[in-house]
């Protein structure tokens, strides 16, 4: 799409209430409805990796029911996302619920085709198992990417029952198959209890740094998201976002939820913080709906997505306003 191309937007809320029409994220038009994108939001349903409360396969259409309410224009970032680039919503990526490494092969191949669109993806989860195909697939088109992990806890454990992709696991799985960047890892959020301390030595060697909940709740935000930046560099970045990264005061709707979390406007205020990070994908994940009340995880999870689609859409358009000058 040149800069002379307008992009096709929401729904026009005022003449079409909000609760009204099929639910696809902020409203917007279908993949298929406009050709291609240049940031497709994706489901996958899928929980088959976690290792407590199931209900998470339901996420990706909680995330976009709540996030009917969402506006055009994001005044945090100045900026019309949906405006700036073409913002659809690609529907779910259908994946076995039986089989988890079937299912882990096809979102990989799914993200390879959309990917390969040259779109950016903007995933809704599903369990954070899903990370790991996500990765490899941006990886091969950008090579070992930085990562920035919001959760609770570490996702670097080995096995669960003898299993290797679980939603503990997804992070040990990439490090060994070299698709992240060791010099630029961190963790965002960590708290709760762990297995043993060897749970952070082992985690490390792998190479990550981690912010814990409570550092967030000393440094503040801003403190925060400036020592990420400087961890990241100019380096292509992928966020992934466990929504229990939150209080469970602020997103009771997860499967494993841990006291002493960030507040969605913590998180929010952090992401606005790396707007100047180069966003390759990214993903928001755990989202269990069953569990949740007045829709406050979906909510926080859909503007979590929502300043996640402003960043790289303000990207987007100024990597092409660029090239046009050229």
């Amino acid at each position: 799409m040149s800069s002379n191309e307008t992009p096709r937007g929401p729904v026009d809320s005022s003449r079409i209430p909000r609760y009204a029409g099929p639910a696809t994220f902020a409203r917007l038009p279908r993949l298929d409805e406009v050709g291609r994108a240049d940031v497709a939001v994706v489901g996958v349903p899928f929980d088959s990796g976690v290792s407590y409360r199931p209900g998470a396969r339901f996420g990706g259409n909680a995330i976009r029911e709540a996030s009917r309410l969402l506006r055009p224009y994001n005044p945090a970032q100045d900026a019309s996302p949906f405006a700036l680039a073409q913002v659809a919503d690609g529907g779910d990526i259908a994946v076995n619920p039986f089989n988890i490494n079937e299912a882990v092969e096809t979102v990989e191949a799914a993200a390879d085709e959309l990917l390969g669109t040259g779109a950016r993806l903007m995933t809704l989860g599903g369990d954070h198992t899903i990370a790991l195909p996500l990765l490899r697939s941006v990886a091969k088109k950008h090579g070992p990417v930085a990562l920035l992990h919001f959760d609770a806890h570490l996702d670097t454990w080995d096995t669960y029952f003898g299993a290797e992709y679980t939603h503990g696991t997804p992070f040990r799985r990439a490090v060994e198959e070299g698709i992240l960047d060791t010099e630029a890892l961190s963790h965002v959020g960590i708290r709760g209890p762990l297995y043993g301390k060897q749970d952070l030595t082992d985690d490390e060697k792998m190479g990550f740094g981690i912010v814990t909940s409570s550092d967030v709740y000393r440094r503040g935000a801003d403190e925060v998201a400036d020592q990420l930046r400087q961890r990241i560099g100019d380096r292509p970045l992928y966020i992934s976002i466990d929504i229990d990264c939150l209080d469970p005061a602020h997103a009771p709707g997860t499967g494993t939820p841990e006291a002493g979390g960030m507040t969605s406007r913590e998180l929010l205020e952090i992401l606005r913080g790396l707007a100047s990070c180069n966003l390759v994908s990214a993903d928001v994940v755990e989202v269990a709906p069953a569990y949740d009340h007045a829709e406050i995880t979906s909510v926080a999870a859909s503007h979590t997505a929502y300043e996640l689609t402003t960043i790289m859409s303000r990207q987007i358009a100024a990597a092409r306003k660029d090239s046009e000058a050229k």
